[in-house]
């Protein structure tokens, strides 16, 4: 049921994030949100946190990113996507998106980072360890960073950019309190 769960999640993730950047008539901001990187991390996060055991959250979040992959490819080639739809137009434009440009880079780096960020879910559900803090508030803080170094941010949206980093020091705080809480002595009295 887990593996059912995550990988819908994805599915519904993936086609989403590319729908949402298809729909250009609410601004530009659409489609940077759709290049932002980190959430395809964190889905496998989110679903690592709903396993006890560490295998079963790296499989889980292999399941989510490579659902969330699936989504993404096949809403950019669906009927909503493409006038004149054919099933031959589809699995076409899917194999050419997939293996072309930077696409290839990104399957990959997903793919690999997606059984650490399960586990890095799972471990920040049973013990709030500590180095999940890090690992999600760095995704969402250093990612325009990385971009901009390696000329890939694309600039039409800067404040897309500005929403990451203020979400990844957010989450930095919430982590940290959780860990501090958790820490903390109860007062029983």
């Amino acid at each position: 049921m887990a593996y059912l769960l995550a990988g819908l999640l994805g599915l519904a993730f993936g086609a989403g994030d590319q729908y949402l950047g298809s729909m250009s008539w609410l601004g530009p901001w659409t489609s940077t949100v759709a290049q932002v990187s980190a959430p395809w991390l964190i889905i496998a996060f989110v679903a690592g946190t709903t396993q006890p055991r560490a295998r079963r959250a790296m499989l889980v979040g292999v399941v989510a990113t490579a659902a969330a992959l699936i989504g993404y490819f096949a809403m950019t080639y669906s009927p909503m996507e493409v006038p004149e739809w054919t099933f031959g137009r589809f699995t076409s434009g899917v194999v050419a998106i997939a293996t072309t440009g930077y696409n290839p880079a990104y399957i990959l780096g997903g793919v690999t980072m997606a059984p650490l960020f399960g586990l890095l879910g799972q471990q920040w559900r049973v013990r709030r360890w500590w180095v999940s803090v890090p690992a999600v508030a760095g995704v969402l803080c250093l990612e325009p960073i990385a971009r901009w170094a390696t000329g890939q941010i694309p600039y039409t949206a800067p404040s897309v950019w500005a929403f990451e980093v203020a979400v990844g020091a957010v989450v930095a705080a919430v982590f940290t309190l959780a860990i501090l809480a958790r820490r903390a002595p109860s007062d029983t009295g």
